[in-house]
């Protein structure tokens, strides 16, 4: 676990850590939760995340991961067993939240041409169907002014 990340929704943190056995990222129940309600206090969001498993589970809404318990660094900067979800749990729980506020989360979250994410990756396919990669030389500073001239109309 030595990758971090901390992705923004709505000015929202949320938390994630890559697991190298499983190959994926795993993200803070409680960031997500905190997140989709807009929730600005991390206790009420727990509680909230605690309270919304245990309903979910009642209804037999299961997650892939079981939730999965990760050390996740927090605001005093120490490191907490926190409930973490991987990207198909995540779905799994916008579909079922009890509210319509987690369909634009997980429009945000699975990447929508809206989003930064979405805007680098479309601009990542335009340069790599461009050609313009296969001229360059990796690495060196006129390669990364090429591809900037390029993505944002710079001149080089």
């Amino acid at each position: 676990m030595s990758k971090k990340s901390i992705r923004f929704f709505n000015d929202r943190e949320v938390r994630a850590v890559w697991d190298d056995e499983n190959n994926g990222w795993w993200f803070s129940a409680t960031d997500v939760v905190r997140a989709i309600n807009d929730e600005p206090d991390y206790t009420k969001a727990g509680n909230y995340w605690r309270w919304l498993k245990r309903k979910l589970k009642q209804e037999g809404v299961q997650f892939v991961s079981g939730t999965h318990k990760l050390k996740i660094v927090a605001a005093d900067g120490k490191q907490y067993n926190s409930d973490a979800l991987s990207a198909e749990d995540i779905i799994i729980l916008a579909k079922h939240y009890p509210n319509n506020r987690a369909s634009k989360f997980l429009d945000w979250f699975t990447y929508s041409d809206n989003t930064i994410d979405g805007q680098s990756r479309k601009k990542a396919y335009t340069l790599f169907e461009s050609g313009l990669l296969n001229s360059l030389e990796p690495g060196s500073i006129k390669c990364l002014q090429q591809i900037h001239a390029y993505l944002f109309g710079g001149l080089y």
